[in-house]
């Protein structure tokens, strides 16, 4: 049988400590379901006692019925000179009516005299008293050492008495954690060993990416004999972050052959970094190992070629494991298997011809700026546009777009455009429209002169849109690219257009967004 690890996560508490990142109370009652459902073993919901956020999570998260987590409270043993019991923050995490405390102390002596400014025995009595408050009020304790890795090279026999005061007091975990993230993985592993020979309880390692080893750090830990491995989701945390559970995990279990969870809930690895960094409003990280969009993606037209006869010749395992997908994108560095690839996944049967046709319209595109990688909508035009019989349901003969302030008057954004639908010149729309920018003018004026004739677009929205400015060294007369995100409320597609002229590019993209969606209904 595999040995178990304890997946112990913190990203509602230290990470949120990111600075980008922000949790509302919401947010964090949001995150938990998700968590536990993956099968996650404790989830740090916050410092009840350090800003009245976490104290209304703890309130509302009381409540959850949980399947699988158990919800952690976090704080600090109490502070020098005054008994647990008479520390408002310690009393605030037995108001948190939470079954789980961790707490932290200092393992640095350091940091005992200067931060804390008390003396040794005085910071070993606050940790031991600290620990055993709560397990005479019924509560199962935690103990994080903070700064244990550096506090062992000023003074380890000193680190090492912070943890056994944690035992003595009723801690049954103790965490070794690289709090600065500055220690190697060669070193965290050395230490784990001689304090698992010395400490009777189960060890857990919590690491920071400040050096970008924290999820090999852990790996080592728990080689080492580490039991609870502490992270976040997607290594959210301050300054460089903490170690990325969804690295960590997948390492562990599927390379190493610890037990982490379910074959099951491995497959929710990538839903699952990509719902919480939607809640915390981070952008995906698209190269993340194993859940990033692009972590299986080849681009190379060599790759593709070669994954086609052999898929593990550039993928070091099956993408389907952590419940991500292996696929191909094009671009000027594309070969015939690329289009190949793409068609098949397209649903798209193309001629040896039109395959060199559409090979040679990317180049040629990509030459002038234009992104196919990432914008499978308009590539999928592309190829439909050299089938036999396509009939392009509508175009755009005449359009205008401007942005009209006088003075300090708000300004007013409009469109004019002309269409024409169905190759019928009697369905010659025109039509104008106001909007919130030039964009959503051309959106408007575009949605009008469509919705007689394909009444469908009226559910399609633009659900985002990213701008590039290419060549900027030109000033003014920079080239622009961009990317429109479209959906129906079951499918999103991406479009893509480049041009000097903005308003252009937009209108390229827009005219491939709504040719898809009338596509998909004919």
């Amino acid at each position: 049988m595999s040995q178990e690890v304890e997946i112990y996560d913190t990203t509602s508490r230290d990470g949120s400590q990111g600075k980008r990142v922000n949790f509302t109370t919401k947010g964090k009652l949001r995150v938990i379901p998700i968590l536990d459902d993956l099968g996650i073993d404790y989830i740090e919901l916050g410092w009840p006692g350090s800003n009245p956020t976490d104290a209304e999570a703890f309130q509302k998260a009381a409540k959850l019925k949980l399947k699988h987590a158990t919800i952690v409270g976090f704080g600090a043993t109490c502070k020098k000179g005054i008994k647990p019991q008479d520390d408002p923050s310690l009393i605030a995490l037995i108001q948190a009516k939470v079954k789980v405390v961790t707490l932290f102390g200092k393992s640095s002596m350091s940091h005992v005299l200067k931060v804390l400014g008390t003396t040794p025995q005085e910071n070993l009595r606050m940790i031991r008293d600290s620990c055993e408050f709560f397990r005479q009020a019924g509560l199962r304790v935690f103990f994080d050492a903070e700064h244990f890795f550096d506090g062992s090279k000023e003074d380890s026999n000193y680190a090492l008495k912070t943890l056994g005061a944690a035992v003595e007091g009723g801690a049954e975990r103790v965490i070794l954690c690289d709090t600065n993230g500055g220690t190697l993985p060669d070193r965290i592993g050395e230490l784990v060993r001689l304090v698992k020979a010395e400490i009777p309880v189960p060890l857990g390692i919590h690491c920071h990416n400040d050096c970008g080893v924290a999820v090999y750090s852990s790996v080592v830990a728990v080689r080492e004999g580490a039991f609870q491995i502490q992270g976040t989701i997607n290594g959210y945390g301050e300054r460089c972050g903490n170690a990325d559970l969804m690295q960590l995990i997948p390492v562990l279990q599927l390379k190493l052959g610890f037990k982490c969870l379910s074959a099951d809930n491995m497959r929710k690895l990538t839903s699952v970094s990509g719902r919480v960094a939607k809640i915390v409003n981070m952008p995906p990280n698209y190269s993340q190992p194993f859940t990033g969009d692009d972590a299986f993606g080849h681009k190379a037209g060599v790759h593709v070629n070669a994954m086609v006869k052999l898929p593990t010749s550039y993928q070091h395992m099956a993408p389907e494991l952590v419940g991500n997908i292996s696929h191909s994108t094009v671009s000027q560095l594309s070969g015939r298997a690329n289009i190949i690839s793409k068609a098949k996944e397209f649903g798209i049967k193309l001629s040896a011809e039109q395959i060199v046709v559409v090979l040679n319209l990317v180049k040629d595109s990509g030459k002038k700026g234009f992104q196919f990688d990432g914008a499978d909508g308009s590539l999928k035009l592309v190829m439909m546009r050299q089938l036999v019989g396509y009939k392009q349901p509508f175009v755009v003969l005449k359009s205008e777009a401007r942005s009209c302030k006088i003075g300090r008057q708000k300004a007013v954004d409009s469109a004019i455009v002309e269409v024409r639908v169905n190759n019928t010149e009697s369905a010659i729309c025109f039509e104008i429209a106001e909007g919130k920018g030039t964009m959503n003018a051309l959106d408007m004026a575009l949605r009008k002169a469509l919705l007689p004739h394909f009444p469908w677009l009226d559910k399609i929205r633009l659900v985002d849109y990213r701008l590039w400015v290419l060549d900027g060294d030109e000033g003014t007369a920079k080239t622009v690219k961009v990317l429109v995100d479209f959906s129906d409320g079951q499918e999103i597609w991406t479009t893509t257009g480049c041009s000097e002229d903005l308003i252009e590019a937009n209108l390229q993209a827009l005219e491939d967004g709504f040719e898809y969606a009338i596509l998909k209904e004919v």
